[in-house]
């Protein structure tokens, strides 16, 4: 009686033991779905922060020392370019990577096509035809690729104010 007393245990045991490894597998296997899904979730929000910061600039009117703090501010950014057209030079000058911005509907409209060697320290020197004033009207567009990646900026000055 004693021997099946304790074989009763032990099959109990061993019973618990399998219950408890199969339910703690069964949460593991849950809890990996779950990180899975948050992950996608939170590798859309970033792709949608990082693109929310240029909805600022998406057809917007901006003053010219808008225009200025977003060369600063993007000058180093790979891949980017921006182009600034004033009043002195309506076709503009392109900003770190020269953009092919010919035919929106053309399927490399948005690439970049080469590197400018212009220096932003000219948007700040009232003799060049670079020069943006501070308190002109900037009509801003923003320039995405065939991938939906914005890849830069274009300002067109509207009035001097």
């Amino acid at each position: 009686m004693n021997n099946a007393s304790s074989a009763l245990k032990v099959a109990a045991g061993i019973f618990l033991t399998i219950a408890l490894i199969t339910i703690v597998v069964i949460l593991f296997i849950s809890a990996q779905e779950a990180t899975k899904t948050a992950q996608n979730n939170f590798s859309d929000i970033q792709t949608e922060l990082a693109q929310a910061s240029f909805t600022v600039y998406d057809e917007t009117t901006i003053s010219g020392s808008q225009v200025t703090n977003a060369l600063r501010k993007y000058k180093g950014k790979v891949q980017f370019g921006i182009e600034v057209k004033t009043g002195k030079n309506m076709a503009g000058q392109w900003y770190g990577s020269v953009l092919d911005v010919s035919n929106i509907s053309n399927a490399s409209y948005g690439s970049v096509s080469s590197e400018s060697n212009a220096n932003i320290g000219n948007t700040w020197n009232e003799a060049s035809s670079e020069y943006v004033n501070p308190s002109g009207k900037f009509k801003a567009e923003v320039v995405k690729d065939s991938s939906n990646v914005v890849r830069g900026l274009i300002f067109t000055q509207t009035s001097v104010r």
